[in-house]
Protein backbone atom coordinates (compact mmCIF):
# COMPACT_ATOMS: atom_id res chain seq x y z
CA UNK A 1 0.00 0.00 0.00
CA UNK A 2 1.65 3.70 -1.03
CA UNK A 3 2.25 5.94 2.12
CA UNK A 4 -0.43 8.26 0.62
CA UNK A 5 -3.11 5.36 1.37
CA UNK A 6 -1.51 4.53 4.23
CA UNK A 7 -1.80 7.61 6.18
CA UNK A 8 -5.38 8.89 5.28
CA UNK A 9 -6.17 5.54 7.43
CA UNK A 10 -4.14 5.68 10.41
CA UNK A 11 -1.09 7.17 11.97
CA UNK A 12 1.83 6.05 9.98
CA UNK A 13 4.71 4.95 12.61
CA UNK A 14 8.74 5.82 11.25
CA UNK A 15 11.97 4.48 12.53
CA UNK A 16 13.79 5.92 15.13
CA UNK A 17 17.56 7.20 15.52
CA UNK A 18 20.42 5.50 12.90
CA UNK A 19 23.82 7.56 14.36
CA UNK A 20 23.09 7.65 17.95
CA UNK A 21 22.20 3.82 17.90
CA UNK A 22 24.33 3.01 15.37
CA UNK A 23 27.41 4.27 17.79
CA UNK A 24 26.10 3.06 20.53
CA UNK A 25 25.79 -0.27 18.82
CA UNK A 26 29.38 -0.39 17.14
CA UNK A 27 31.51 1.35 18.99
CA UNK A 28 34.42 -0.21 16.67
CA UNK A 29 33.09 1.96 14.00
CA UNK A 30 34.31 5.23 13.99
CA UNK A 31 33.93 6.70 10.60
CA UNK A 32 30.79 8.47 9.87
CA UNK A 33 27.95 6.11 10.06
CA UNK A 34 26.45 6.70 6.58
CA UNK A 35 30.27 5.19 5.35
CA UNK A 36 29.21 2.05 6.53
CA UNK A 37 26.67 2.10 3.52
CA UNK A 38 29.46 1.26 1.68
CA UNK A 39 32.19 -0.26 4.11
CA UNK A 40 29.80 -2.01 6.75
CA UNK A 41 26.52 -2.74 5.10
CA UNK A 42 25.26 -5.41 7.05
CA UNK A 43 25.81 -2.90 9.97
CA UNK A 44 23.31 -0.64 8.64
CA UNK A 45 21.18 -3.74 7.39
CA UNK A 46 20.95 -4.62 10.90
CA UNK A 47 19.88 -1.98 11.98
CA UNK A 48 17.08 -1.82 9.82
CA UNK A 49 15.69 -5.09 10.39
CA UNK A 50 15.67 -4.07 14.42
CA UNK A 51 13.53 -0.81 13.94
CA UNK A 52 11.50 -3.04 11.38
CA UNK A 53 10.94 -5.88 13.76
CA UNK A 54 9.58 -3.28 16.06
CA UNK A 55 6.70 -2.18 14.58
CA UNK A 56 8.22 1.02 11.83
CA UNK A 57 5.62 1.41 8.96
CA UNK A 58 8.92 3.55 7.11
CA UNK A 59 12.55 3.48 6.88
CA UNK A 60 14.84 6.36 6.44
CA UNK A 61 17.98 5.85 5.10
CA UNK A 62 21.14 6.56 6.37
CA UNK A 63 21.79 9.57 4.01
CA UNK A 64 20.94 12.19 6.83
CA UNK A 65 24.71 14.26 6.93
CA UNK A 66 25.56 12.64 2.94
CA UNK A 67 25.57 15.97 0.95
CA UNK A 68 28.48 17.81 -1.00
CA UNK A 69 29.20 20.17 1.56
CA UNK A 70 30.50 17.16 3.49
CA UNK A 71 33.90 16.25 2.73
CA UNK A 72 33.53 12.68 3.57
CA UNK A 73 31.83 12.48 0.85
CA UNK A 74 33.56 14.13 -1.96
CA UNK A 75 34.04 12.90 -5.76
CA UNK A 76 32.17 9.87 -6.10
CA UNK A 77 31.42 8.60 -2.38
CA UNK A 78 28.58 11.08 -2.56
CA UNK A 79 26.47 9.30 -5.18
CA UNK A 80 28.30 5.76 -4.07
CA UNK A 81 27.09 6.06 -0.59
CA UNK A 82 23.24 7.17 -1.38
CA UNK A 83 22.82 4.19 -3.60
CA UNK A 84 23.93 2.03 -1.57
CA UNK A 85 22.20 3.38 1.29
CA UNK A 86 18.94 3.04 -0.62
CA UNK A 87 19.98 -0.70 -2.10
CA UNK A 88 20.07 -1.37 2.36
CA UNK A 89 17.29 0.41 3.08
CA UNK A 90 15.00 -1.62 0.34
CA UNK A 91 16.64 -4.94 0.90
CA UNK A 92 15.66 -4.70 4.77
CA UNK A 93 12.00 -3.56 3.56
CA UNK A 94 11.81 -6.19 1.09
CA UNK A 95 12.99 -8.81 3.54
CA UNK A 96 9.73 -7.91 5.56
CA UNK A 97 6.46 -9.79 6.15
CA UNK A 98 5.07 -6.88 5.45
CA UNK A 99 4.51 -3.44 3.38
CA UNK A 100 7.97 -1.28 4.41
CA UNK A 101 8.21 1.97 3.20
CA UNK A 102 11.77 3.94 2.40
CA UNK A 103 12.16 7.71 2.72
CA UNK A 104 15.07 9.33 1.22
CA UNK A 105 16.43 10.89 3.89
CA UNK A 106 18.10 14.26 3.50
CA UNK A 107 19.87 16.84 6.51
CA UNK A 108 20.02 20.09 5.99
CA UNK A 109 22.67 21.36 3.07
CA UNK A 110 23.45 24.54 4.31
CA UNK A 111 23.99 27.80 1.45
CA UNK A 112 25.14 31.30 1.56
CA UNK A 113 21.77 32.21 -0.24
CA UNK A 114 18.48 30.40 -0.78
CA UNK A 115 18.86 29.60 -4.33
CA UNK A 116 22.47 28.11 -3.17
CA UNK A 117 20.43 25.90 -0.91
CA UNK A 118 17.64 24.97 -3.45
CA UNK A 119 20.78 24.36 -6.10
CA UNK A 120 22.64 21.93 -3.72
CA UNK A 121 19.09 19.95 -2.79
CA UNK A 122 17.87 19.37 -6.02
CA UNK A 123 21.12 17.88 -7.02
CA UNK A 124 20.84 15.37 -3.96
CA UNK A 125 17.16 14.61 -4.91
CA UNK A 126 18.39 13.69 -8.48
CA UNK A 127 20.44 11.28 -6.58
CA UNK A 128 18.08 9.45 -5.09
CA UNK A 129 15.29 10.21 -8.19
CA UNK A 130 17.93 8.58 -10.31
CA UNK A 131 17.74 5.48 -7.71
CA UNK A 132 13.36 5.60 -8.29
CA UNK A 133 12.83 6.51 -4.81
CA UNK A 134 9.67 8.29 -4.39
CA UNK A 135 9.06 8.95 -0.87
CA UNK A 136 11.91 12.02 0.85
CA UNK A 137 12.25 13.21 4.31
CA UNK A 138 13.99 16.50 4.79
CA UNK A 139 14.70 17.04 8.57
CA UNK A 140 16.60 19.05 11.15
CA UNK A 141 16.04 22.04 9.17
CA UNK A 142 16.71 25.12 10.67
CA UNK A 143 15.08 27.65 7.58
CA UNK A 144 12.76 26.87 4.89
CA UNK A 145 15.86 28.07 2.13
CA UNK A 146 15.56 26.11 -0.61
CA UNK A 147 13.09 23.25 0.09
CA UNK A 148 9.99 24.58 -1.30
CA UNK A 149 11.98 24.13 -4.71
CA UNK A 150 13.22 21.15 -4.12
CA UNK A 151 9.61 19.38 -3.07
CA UNK A 152 8.32 21.10 -6.24
CA UNK A 153 11.06 19.59 -8.35
CA UNK A 154 10.41 16.29 -7.11
CA UNK A 155 6.94 16.82 -7.73
CA UNK A 156 7.59 17.63 -11.42
CA UNK A 157 9.14 14.45 -11.85
CA UNK A 158 7.59 11.79 -9.94
CA UNK A 159 4.10 13.13 -9.34
CA UNK A 160 2.86 10.24 -6.84
CA UNK A 161 6.16 11.22 -4.90
CA UNK A 162 5.19 12.05 -0.89
CA UNK A 163 7.42 14.48 1.24
CA UNK A 164 8.01 15.23 4.61
CA UNK A 165 9.74 18.20 5.91
CA UNK A 166 10.96 18.78 9.44
CA UNK A 167 12.40 21.58 11.60
CA UNK A 168 14.73 21.55 14.51
CA UNK A 169 13.71 24.26 17.23
CA UNK A 170 14.57 24.60 20.42
CA UNK A 171 12.07 24.68 23.69
CA UNK A 172 11.29 28.52 22.90
CA UNK A 173 10.23 27.16 19.50
CA UNK A 174 13.32 28.98 17.27
CA UNK A 175 15.80 27.62 15.14
CA UNK A 176 19.43 27.96 15.66
CA UNK A 177 18.58 30.38 12.48
CA UNK A 178 16.05 32.36 14.75
CA UNK A 179 13.28 31.59 13.01
CA UNK A 180 10.09 30.35 14.87
CA UNK A 181 8.67 27.02 13.86
CA UNK A 182 4.98 28.70 13.74
CA UNK A 183 6.29 30.82 10.59
CA UNK A 184 8.51 28.12 9.02
CA UNK A 185 5.23 26.28 9.37
CA UNK A 186 3.31 28.45 7.97
CA UNK A 187 5.63 28.07 5.10
CA UNK A 188 5.32 24.41 4.40
CA UNK A 189 1.64 24.75 5.20
CA UNK A 190 1.68 27.06 1.77
CA UNK A 191 4.01 25.20 -0.19
CA UNK A 192 1.44 22.18 -2.06
CA UNK A 193 4.35 19.83 -3.22
CA UNK A 194 4.87 19.33 0.62
CA UNK A 195 2.49 16.62 2.30
CA UNK A 196 3.48 16.54 5.99
CA UNK A 197 5.21 18.94 7.92
CA UNK A 198 6.66 18.80 11.62
CA UNK A 199 9.44 18.62 14.19
CA UNK A 200 12.64 16.63 14.51
CA UNK A 201 16.05 16.64 17.12
CA UNK A 202 17.00 18.83 19.81
CA UNK A 203 13.55 18.36 21.99
CA UNK A 204 12.15 15.65 24.10
CA UNK A 205 9.30 14.35 23.55
CA UNK A 206 7.71 16.68 26.29
CA UNK A 207 8.83 19.66 25.01
CA UNK A 208 8.03 18.96 21.46
CA UNK A 209 4.12 18.09 22.86
CA UNK A 210 4.05 21.63 24.35
CA UNK A 211 5.12 23.07 21.33
CA UNK A 212 2.65 21.14 18.97
CA UNK A 213 0.21 22.21 21.45
CA UNK A 214 0.36 25.45 19.71
CA UNK A 215 -0.56 23.97 16.26
CA UNK A 216 -3.48 24.12 14.45
CA UNK A 217 -3.74 20.37 13.36
CA UNK A 218 -6.56 20.87 10.85
CA UNK A 219 -4.31 21.44 8.00
CA UNK A 220 -2.02 19.41 6.61
CA UNK A 221 -0.68 16.59 8.22
CA UNK A 222 1.79 16.64 11.08
CA UNK A 223 4.63 14.41 12.24
CA UNK A 224 6.99 14.36 15.45
CA UNK A 225 10.08 13.19 15.73
CA UNK A 226 11.72 13.76 19.22
CA UNK A 227 14.76 12.78 20.77
CA UNK A 228 15.22 10.38 23.37
CA UNK A 229 15.47 12.79 26.00
CA UNK A 230 18.18 15.00 26.57
CA UNK A 231 21.86 13.98 26.12
CA UNK A 232 24.92 13.80 28.85
CA UNK A 233 28.89 13.61 28.02
CA UNK A 234 30.89 11.13 29.56
CA UNK A 235 33.92 11.68 28.48
CA UNK A 236 34.28 12.35 25.25
CA UNK A 237 31.24 10.15 24.27
CA UNK A 238 27.35 11.20 24.36
CA UNK A 239 25.08 9.37 26.12
CA UNK A 240 21.22 8.96 25.65
CA UNK A 241 19.34 7.09 28.54
CA UNK A 242 16.32 8.25 29.00
CA UNK A 243 13.12 5.80 29.51
CA UNK A 244 11.53 4.94 26.56
CA UNK A 245 7.93 4.71 28.33
CA UNK A 246 8.09 8.30 29.26
CA UNK A 247 8.76 9.43 25.56
CA UNK A 248 5.84 7.18 24.62
CA UNK A 249 3.32 8.94 27.03
CA UNK A 250 3.71 11.99 25.36
CA UNK A 251 3.67 11.00 21.68
CA UNK A 252 0.70 8.78 22.47
CA UNK A 253 -0.75 11.76 23.68
CA UNK A 254 0.05 14.05 20.66
CA UNK A 255 -1.55 11.27 18.39
CA UNK A 256 -4.61 10.86 19.72
CA UNK A 257 -4.69 14.99 19.01
CA UNK A 258 -4.18 14.48 15.39
CA UNK A 259 -0.32 13.89 14.52
CA UNK A 260 -0.65 11.86 11.87
CA UNK A 261 3.60 10.54 11.13
CA UNK A 262 5.45 9.67 14.10
CA UNK A 263 8.80 8.29 15.20
CA UNK A 264 12.30 8.99 16.70
CA UNK A 265 15.21 10.86 16.73
CA UNK A 266 18.41 11.05 18.68
CA UNK A 267 18.81 8.72 21.33
CA UNK A 268 16.03 6.72 20.80
CA UNK A 269 16.62 3.21 19.64
CA UNK A 270 13.98 0.04 18.60
CA UNK A 271 13.33 -0.24 22.06
CA UNK A 272 11.25 3.08 21.58
CA UNK A 273 9.82 2.19 18.22
CA UNK A 274 8.13 -1.25 19.78
CA UNK A 275 6.60 0.22 22.76
CA UNK A 276 4.98 3.00 20.64
CA UNK A 277 3.65 0.30 18.20
CA UNK A 278 2.37 -1.97 20.96
CA UNK A 279 0.64 0.78 22.39
CA UNK A 280 -0.87 2.29 19.54
CA UNK A 281 -1.08 -1.08 17.90
CA UNK A 282 -5.48 -0.98 19.13
CA UNK A 283 -6.02 2.60 18.72
CA UNK A 284 -3.63 3.91 15.24
CA UNK A 285 -5.79 1.73 12.72
CA UNK A 286 -8.39 4.98 13.61
CA UNK A 287 -7.36 8.47 12.94
CA UNK A 288 -8.18 10.88 15.52
CA UNK A 289 -9.98 13.90 14.27
CA UNK A 290 -6.84 16.47 14.53
CA UNK A 291 -7.50 19.50 17.20
CA UNK A 292 -8.57 22.68 15.63
CA UNK A 293 -6.51 25.83 17.57
CA UNK A 294 -7.05 29.53 16.37
CA UNK A 295 -4.15 30.14 13.76
CA UNK A 296 -3.38 33.32 15.84
CA UNK A 297 -2.60 31.23 19.26
CA UNK A 298 0.30 32.80 20.91
CA UNK A 299 0.63 36.53 18.44
CA UNK A 300 1.00 39.10 20.60
CA UNK A 301 -1.01 42.31 20.78
CA UNK A 302 1.04 45.64 20.93
CA UNK A 303 1.48 48.48 22.95
CA UNK A 304 4.17 50.73 20.42
CA UNK A 305 5.08 53.28 22.92
CA UNK A 306 8.30 54.18 21.55
CA UNK A 307 9.08 58.26 21.97
CA UNK A 308 12.13 58.36 19.21
CA UNK A 309 10.07 56.28 16.37
CA UNK A 310 6.65 58.73 17.03
CA UNK A 311 9.15 61.40 16.61
CA UNK A 312 10.68 60.17 13.26
CA UNK A 313 7.27 58.99 12.02
CA UNK A 314 5.66 62.76 12.51
CA UNK A 315 8.13 63.96 10.22
CA UNK A 316 10.36 65.65 12.20
CA UNK A 317 14.38 65.87 11.45
CA UNK A 318 15.75 63.99 14.15
CA UNK A 319 18.96 63.81 15.24
CA UNK A 320 20.91 60.94 17.19
CA UNK A 321 24.25 60.90 18.12
CA UNK A 322 26.92 57.74 18.21
CA UNK A 323 28.91 57.57 21.39
CA UNK A 324 31.53 54.76 22.19
CA UNK A 325 31.38 53.39 25.84
CA UNK A 326 34.39 53.15 28.08
CA UNK A 327 37.02 50.42 27.60
CA UNK A 328 36.95 50.78 31.58
CA UNK A 329 34.31 50.70 34.40
CA UNK A 330 33.85 54.69 34.57
CA UNK A 331 31.26 55.84 32.61
CA UNK A 332 30.94 59.48 33.92
CA UNK A 333 32.57 60.74 31.08
CA UNK A 334 30.21 59.18 28.95
CA UNK A 335 27.02 60.32 30.72
CA UNK A 336 28.25 63.75 31.05
CA UNK A 337 28.50 63.79 27.41
CA UNK A 338 25.42 62.19 26.91
CA UNK A 339 23.96 65.10 28.80
CA UNK A 340 25.47 67.25 26.99
CA UNK A 341 24.10 66.05 24.11
CA UNK A 342 20.60 66.01 25.93
CA UNK A 343 20.81 69.54 26.21
CA UNK A 344 21.26 70.43 22.86
CA UNK A 345 18.12 68.74 21.29
CA UNK A 346 19.89 65.37 20.37
CA UNK A 347 16.84 63.19 20.28
CA UNK A 348 18.62 60.02 20.88
CA UNK A 349 22.10 58.21 22.02
CA UNK A 350 23.15 55.19 19.54
CA UNK A 351 26.03 53.19 21.41
CA UNK A 352 28.40 51.24 19.74
CA UNK A 353 28.66 47.60 20.08
CA UNK A 354 32.21 47.49 20.54
CA UNK A 355 33.44 48.66 17.08
CA UNK A 356 36.73 47.43 15.83
CA UNK A 357 35.98 44.26 18.20
CA UNK A 358 37.86 45.73 21.04
CA UNK A 359 35.85 44.89 24.51
CA UNK A 360 34.23 47.93 26.11
CA UNK A 361 31.58 48.40 28.00
CA UNK A 362 28.27 46.44 27.03
CA UNK A 363 26.04 48.81 24.90
CA UNK A 364 22.68 47.75 26.14
CA UNK A 365 23.51 48.12 29.74
CA UNK A 366 24.67 51.44 28.95
CA UNK A 367 21.66 52.10 27.51
CA UNK A 368 19.40 50.97 30.24
CA UNK A 369 21.63 53.40 32.30
CA UNK A 370 20.51 56.07 29.64
CA UNK A 371 17.07 55.77 29.76
CA UNK A 372 17.19 55.24 33.09
CA UNK A 373 19.17 58.39 34.42
CA UNK A 374 18.58 61.09 31.49
CA UNK A 375 15.17 59.79 30.70
CA UNK A 376 17.19 59.72 27.00
CA UNK A 377 16.23 58.04 23.77
CA UNK A 378 18.87 55.09 23.20
CA UNK A 379 19.56 52.87 20.29
CA UNK A 380 21.84 50.16 21.45
CA UNK A 381 23.94 48.19 18.36
CA UNK A 382 24.35 44.78 18.59
CA UNK A 383 26.55 42.88 16.41
CA UNK A 384 26.08 38.76 15.46
CA UNK A 385 29.62 38.69 16.46
CA UNK A 386 30.14 38.01 20.21
CA UNK A 387 26.33 36.41 21.17
CA UNK A 388 24.61 32.93 20.13
CA UNK A 389 20.96 33.20 19.64
CA UNK A 390 20.74 32.18 22.88
CA UNK A 391 22.48 34.93 24.55
CA UNK A 392 21.09 37.26 21.74
CA UNK A 393 17.27 36.20 23.06
CA UNK A 394 18.46 36.87 26.95
CA UNK A 395 19.72 40.38 26.59
CA UNK A 396 16.41 41.50 23.83
CA UNK A 397 13.93 40.59 26.91
CA UNK A 398 16.18 42.09 29.57
CA UNK A 399 16.46 45.37 27.92
CA UNK A 400 12.81 45.26 26.69
CA UNK A 401 12.07 44.95 30.51
CA UNK A 402 14.05 48.13 30.77
CA UNK A 403 11.86 50.33 28.39
CA UNK A 404 14.56 49.96 25.87
CA UNK A 405 12.38 49.92 22.19
CA UNK A 406 15.08 50.78 19.21
CA UNK A 407 17.54 48.50 18.38
CA UNK A 408 20.40 48.99 15.45
CA UNK A 409 21.64 45.74 14.33
CA UNK A 410 24.90 45.09 12.75
CA UNK A 411 27.17 41.73 11.80
CA UNK A 412 30.28 43.37 13.62
CA UNK A 413 33.65 44.00 12.98
CA UNK A 414 35.40 40.69 12.70
CA UNK A 415 38.20 39.72 15.34
CA UNK A 416 41.57 40.99 14.27
CA UNK A 417 43.44 37.80 13.14
CA UNK A 418 46.07 38.21 15.51
CA UNK A 419 43.78 37.21 18.18
CA UNK A 420 41.52 34.58 16.97
CA UNK A 421 43.49 31.93 18.86
CA UNK A 422 42.43 33.46 21.81
CA UNK A 423 39.10 35.26 21.23
CA UNK A 424 36.12 33.80 19.18
CA UNK A 425 33.80 35.06 16.96
CA UNK A 426 30.72 33.96 17.05
CA UNK A 427 28.22 34.90 13.99
CA UNK A 428 25.86 32.17 14.21
CA UNK A 429 24.31 34.39 12.09
CA UNK A 430 23.88 37.54 10.14
CA UNK A 431 22.17 40.89 10.37
CA UNK A 432 19.66 39.99 8.10
CA UNK A 433 18.73 36.90 10.11
CA UNK A 434 19.07 38.58 13.49
CA UNK A 435 16.68 41.40 12.14
CA UNK A 436 14.21 38.51 11.20
CA UNK A 437 15.05 36.76 14.42
CA UNK A 438 14.05 39.84 16.44
CA UNK A 439 10.72 40.97 14.14
CA UNK A 440 9.57 37.08 14.94
CA UNK A 441 10.17 38.02 18.75
CA UNK A 442 8.14 41.24 18.16
CA UNK A 443 5.31 39.14 16.72
CA UNK A 444 5.29 36.19 19.73
CA UNK A 445 6.75 37.10 22.64
CA UNK A 446 6.88 40.98 23.27
CA UNK A 447 4.31 42.93 24.33
CA UNK A 448 6.22 46.48 23.24
CA UNK A 449 8.12 45.60 20.00
CA UNK A 450 11.83 47.16 18.81
CA UNK A 451 11.84 49.35 16.59
CA UNK A 452 14.55 47.59 14.23
CA UNK A 453 17.59 49.78 12.23
CA UNK A 454 19.80 48.40 9.87
CA UNK A 455 23.65 50.04 8.18
CA UNK A 456 23.14 51.18 5.26
CA UNK A 457 26.97 52.01 3.52
CA UNK A 458 26.39 54.60 1.36
CA UNK A 459 30.47 54.70 0.53
CA UNK A 460 30.39 51.15 -1.12
CA UNK A 461 32.16 50.96 -4.33
CA UNK A 462 28.90 48.80 -5.53
CA UNK A 463 25.78 50.16 -4.12
CA UNK A 464 23.78 48.11 -6.28
CA UNK A 465 24.41 45.48 -4.17
CA UNK A 466 24.15 47.05 -1.15
CA UNK A 467 20.48 48.11 -2.02
CA UNK A 468 19.23 44.89 -2.18
CA UNK A 469 20.71 43.79 0.47
CA UNK A 470 18.92 46.59 2.42
CA UNK A 471 15.42 45.53 0.82
CA UNK A 472 16.19 42.02 2.38
CA UNK A 473 16.63 43.60 5.67
CA UNK A 474 13.85 45.26 5.43
CA UNK A 475 11.79 42.34 4.67
CA UNK A 476 13.21 41.38 7.54
CA UNK A 477 11.62 44.16 9.70
CA UNK A 478 14.37 47.08 9.34
CA UNK A 479 12.24 50.14 9.55
CA UNK A 480 15.37 52.67 9.18
CA UNK A 481 18.71 52.92 7.91
CA UNK A 482 21.74 54.68 9.51
CA UNK A 483 24.30 55.48 6.72
CA UNK A 484 28.03 55.62 7.10
CA UNK A 485 29.11 58.91 6.92
CA UNK A 486 29.12 61.05 3.67
CA UNK A 487 32.09 63.04 2.87
CA UNK A 488 32.17 62.80 -1.02
CA UNK A 489 29.95 63.52 -3.49
CA UNK A 490 29.49 59.62 -4.23
CA UNK A 491 28.18 58.70 -1.26
CA UNK A 492 25.53 61.99 -1.33
CA UNK A 493 24.57 60.60 -4.73
CA UNK A 494 23.92 57.42 -3.05
CA UNK A 495 21.74 58.49 -0.67
CA UNK A 496 20.04 60.25 -2.95
CA UNK A 497 19.41 56.94 -4.65
CA UNK A 498 18.57 55.51 -1.95
CA UNK A 499 15.66 57.80 -1.00
CA UNK A 500 14.37 57.33 -4.18
CA UNK A 501 14.58 53.21 -3.97
CA UNK A 502 13.59 52.37 -0.27
CA UNK A 503 10.67 52.73 1.36
CA UNK A 504 12.70 52.92 4.81
CA UNK A 505 13.56 55.94 6.67
CA UNK A 506 17.10 57.30 6.04
CA UNK A 507 19.14 59.05 8.83
CA UNK A 508 22.33 60.47 6.72
CA UNK A 509 25.65 59.84 8.79
CA UNK A 510 27.68 62.41 9.94
CA UNK A 511 30.85 62.82 11.01
CA UNK A 512 33.49 65.89 11.81
CA UNK A 513 36.75 65.24 10.54
CA UNK A 514 38.73 66.92 12.68
CA UNK A 515 42.60 67.16 10.97
CA UNK A 516 43.85 65.72 8.15
CA UNK A 517 46.00 62.99 9.84
CA UNK A 518 42.30 62.26 11.27
CA UNK A 519 40.73 61.86 7.41
CA UNK A 520 43.65 60.12 6.20
CA UNK A 521 43.54 57.57 8.80
CA UNK A 522 39.35 57.35 8.29
CA UNK A 523 40.48 56.40 4.54
CA UNK A 524 43.31 53.85 5.24
CA UNK A 525 42.03 52.21 8.80
CA UNK A 526 37.67 52.57 9.16
CA UNK A 527 35.93 50.24 6.89
CA UNK A 528 32.95 52.06 5.37
CA UNK A 529 33.80 55.39 5.62
CA UNK A 530 35.82 57.41 2.66
CA UNK A 531 36.56 61.06 3.26
CA UNK A 532 37.04 63.48 -0.26
CA UNK A 533 40.88 63.94 -0.69
CA UNK A 534 39.71 67.63 -1.08
CA UNK A 535 38.68 67.73 2.07
CA UNK A 536 41.63 66.66 3.82
CA UNK A 537 43.98 69.08 1.90
CA UNK A 538 41.71 72.09 3.97
CA UNK A 539 42.91 70.95 6.88
CA UNK A 540 46.38 71.33 6.16
CA UNK A 541 48.70 73.71 8.06
CA UNK A 542 45.52 74.57 10.54
CA UNK A 543 45.67 74.82 14.19
CA UNK A 544 43.11 72.62 16.21
CA UNK A 545 40.73 75.97 16.42
CA UNK A 546 40.43 76.13 13.02
CA UNK A 547 40.48 72.62 12.67
CA UNK A 548 37.40 72.44 14.79
CA UNK A 549 35.55 75.12 13.20
CA UNK A 550 35.83 73.59 9.54
CA UNK A 551 35.10 70.28 10.94
CA UNK A 552 31.78 72.32 12.22
CA UNK A 553 31.15 74.01 8.55
CA UNK A 554 31.61 71.22 6.63
CA UNK A 555 29.56 68.85 8.18
CA UNK A 556 26.48 71.41 8.81
CA UNK A 557 27.17 71.55 5.09
CA UNK A 558 26.89 68.13 4.34
CA UNK A 559 23.82 68.13 6.56
CA UNK A 560 21.79 70.73 4.52
CA UNK A 561 22.50 69.17 1.69
CA UNK A 562 21.42 65.78 2.04
CA UNK A 563 18.29 67.02 4.00
CA UNK A 564 15.63 66.64 1.29
CA UNK A 565 16.91 62.96 1.20
CA UNK A 566 17.16 62.10 4.74
CA UNK A 567 14.30 61.54 7.52
CA UNK A 568 17.15 63.22 10.11
CA UNK A 569 20.62 62.66 10.91
CA UNK A 570 23.34 60.24 12.44
CA UNK A 571 26.35 62.24 13.86
CA UNK A 572 29.46 59.88 15.12
CA UNK A 573 31.42 61.64 17.86
CA UNK A 574 35.30 61.76 17.24
CA UNK A 575 37.65 61.11 20.22
CA UNK A 576 34.49 61.79 22.66
CA UNK A 577 34.22 65.40 21.18
CA UNK A 578 30.85 66.10 22.13
CA UNK A 579 31.54 69.78 21.81
CA UNK A 580 32.21 69.39 17.98
CA UNK A 581 28.99 67.24 17.89
CA UNK A 582 26.73 70.10 19.97
CA UNK A 583 28.07 73.39 18.32
CA UNK A 584 26.99 70.99 15.02
CA UNK A 585 23.58 69.84 16.40
CA UNK A 586 22.51 73.92 17.31
CA UNK A 587 23.58 74.57 13.75
CA UNK A 588 21.56 72.22 12.19
CA UNK A 589 18.25 73.34 14.05
CA UNK A 590 19.09 76.34 13.57
CA UNK A 591 19.90 77.83 16.95
CA UNK A 592 23.48 78.89 16.05
CA UNK A 593 24.85 81.07 13.28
Amino acid sequence: MHIRELINQRTILLDGAMGTYFSEKYEDYTAPCELANIEKPEYVYQIHKEYIEAGADALRTNTFSVNPLNDAFSGDRLEETIRAGVEIARKAAGDADRDVAVFADLGPVVGSEPEQSAELLIRMCDLFLDQGVSNFIFETNSNFHGIREAAEYIRRTVDEAFIIVSFSVQPDGYTREGFHYLDLFEQAEAAEAVDVYGLNCILSALHMHELTGKVDLSGKKICVMPNGGYPRVAGRRIYYDSDPAFFCDQVELMIHEGIAVAGGCCGTRPEFIRQLSERLDSSRNTRRTPLVRPVENGRKVHKEENRFWSKLASGKKVIAVELDTPGDADGNQFMSGAWQLKSAGVDAITVADCPTARARMDSCLMACKIKRELDMDPIPHMTCRDRNLNATKALLLGISMEGIRNVLLVTGDPIPSAERDEVKSVYQFNSRMLSGFVKSLNTLELEHPFRIYGALNVNARHFETQLRLAEKKMENGVSCFLTQPVLTENALKNLRLAHETLGARILGGIIPVVSSRNGRFMNSEIAGITVDEAIIDLYEGKSREECTDLAVKISVDFARRMEPYVDGYYLVTPFSRVDIITRIVRQIRGEEA
